[in-house]
């Protein structure tokens, strides 16, 4: 039976990761034990903040709405709640924009769901 030899798939795979961690400061981007700490931690951060992302643009709407309910004086919990009641389906994404960019279609949404 022929020796194996691993040399060559060992530097594919340590050059792998050392590819993914160029840019990174210090020994991380070019000392193989060092660049894997850092990809596998990076993926971690990479895995937690995209669903941290998407809390953190809910809360953005929530605000801007809120913002644009205090122009129209109504709370922004009444407008959800009469929303909801009134059987409206936006999404607090596109009331976001609506309360940016067409403020008069906005305050009719509001009418018609706080009425």
């Amino acid at each position: 039976m022929a020796r194996v030899k691993r040399g060559l798939m060992r530097h594919k795979r340590h050059k792998k990761i050392i590819q993914r961690a160029s840019g990174y400061w210090g020994r991380k981007k070019n000392v193989f034990r060092r660049a894997h700490e850092q990809v596998m931690k990076s993926g971690q951060y990479a895995f937690r903040d995209r669903r941290q992302r998407k809390r953190d643009f809910r809360r953005l709407w929530i605000a801007r709405i809120s913002a644009a309910c205090k122009l129209c004086d109504v709370k922004y919990n009444d407008l959800i709640h009469g929303m909801t009641d009134k059987g409206i389906a936006v999404n607090r994404k596109m009331l976001s924009e609506l309360a940016i960019h067409d403020m008069e279609a906005f305050r009719k949404l509001v009418r018609e769901a706080v009425s």
